[in-house]
């Protein structure tokens, strides 16, 4: 056989090959319906390679093949666009049709959902929506008229009992529902002593997570929380007001960065300049570090503090003491 022969042999047959190469990859993506062999449901965990979702797949039965999958698609451009949370495939799909359903969430049952430390429920409420949980305003009627029991005593409302953390949340979950798995988890975080410590600090739980709230809210570093605690206690304990700014800024329509003299003067059982003691609710959802200092406040007998930056508040026993801060830390 001559060359030019031989040539044109090996080119036909190298196009066959690719030919049953691609017949084999589209039949692998497109048509075998094989996969799963019965409905499975598993959860992508968030910042989960393409990689480790495609063995995900293959070890639960959905696929049977990582290789295809794994070209599918980037053939796709899609190996990024995989979102994270909780799925249900049914028995027999193609990889084509799974791949689309991780990109679209056509699959999705669940979704997770990070709840910032010292969000107020109002804002809960919006990230809840703006995840496809809801409608915002359903979902902060039900915080703010649902009750808790917490050591006995009944809450306002859910304000500062809608723990932050990360949850897979169900979609399609009534409000109701979305609320109970926040509560529980407040629940499970309360420090185990609280009702003692409640006691010793001559306040109810509630009243605890009230101050836990102020914390979160006033705080910027963690050195400075149990802090600030002690000088709310201090101020209760002598009737003084606790004249906290973060409590006017709840009780605004909408936040602002600086004061005005006009909004220390709100009427607003929230304004704790004007009123003694702590506000009626808390003022947000304080996250576990803020809870504790609420309950394992420091031992000292400041009555001021201001934020001198860098994260952290100076503290002071005096008037004389914390204008002198004031000057020293605002200059």
């Amino acid at each position: 056989m001559s060359l030019v022969a031989r040539f044109a042999t090996g080119a036909a047959l190298l196009v066959v090959g690719a030919i049953v190469a691609c017949g084999l990859f589209w039949y692998a993506v497109a048509a075998d319906r094989s996969h799963p062999q019965a409905s499975h449901q598993l959860v992508i965990q968030r910042g989960a390679t393409f990689d480790e979702v495609a063995i995900q797949l293959a070890e639960g039965g959905v696929i049977g093949n990582t290789l295809t999958f794994r070209i599918l698609a980037r053939l796709r451009d899609e190996d990024a666009a995989v979102r994270a949370g909780e799925y249900r495939f049914g028995p027999h799909v193609t990889q084509s049709d799974v791949l689309r359903a991780l990109v679209t969430g056509g699959a999705q049952v669940a979704t997770w959902v990070t709840i910032p430390e010292g969000f107020t429920a109002e804002q809960i409420a919006a990230r809840l929506q703006n995840n496809g949980l809801g409608s915002s305003a359903a979902l902060r009627q039900d915080f703010m008229q649902e009750r808790l029991l917490v050591d006995g005593a009944r809450t306002k409302s859910l304000e500062g009992f809608l723990f932050p953390s990360t949850y897979l949340m169900p979609l399609g979950a009534a409000p109701e529902q979305l609320a109970a798995l926040l509560t529980g988890q407040f629940l499970k975080e309360l420090p185990r002593d609280a009702a003692s410590r409640a006691r010793a600090l001559h306040v109810s739980v509630p009243q605890a997570v009230t101050v836990a709230s102020l914390v979160e809210r006033e705080a910027k570093s963690q050195a400075d929380r149990p802090q600030i605690a002690a000088v709310i206690y201090n101020r209760l304990r002598l009737g003084m007001p606790l004249q906290v700014d973060a409590t006017i800024e709840y009780a605004l329509p909408q936040h602002k960065s600086a004061l005005s003299f006009a909004d220390l003067r709100i009427d607003s059982p929230y304004n704790s300049y004007v009123h003694v003691g702590l506000p009626p609710t808390p003022i947000a959802n304080p996250g576990l570090a803020s809870l504790e200092a609420a309950f394992h406040p420091a031992k000292s007998e400041n009555l001021y503090y201001v934020y001198c930056g860098n994260g952290r508040h100076a503290f002071a026993k005096t008037l004389a003491e914390h204008q002198a801060n004031v000057t020293r830390c605002l200059q």
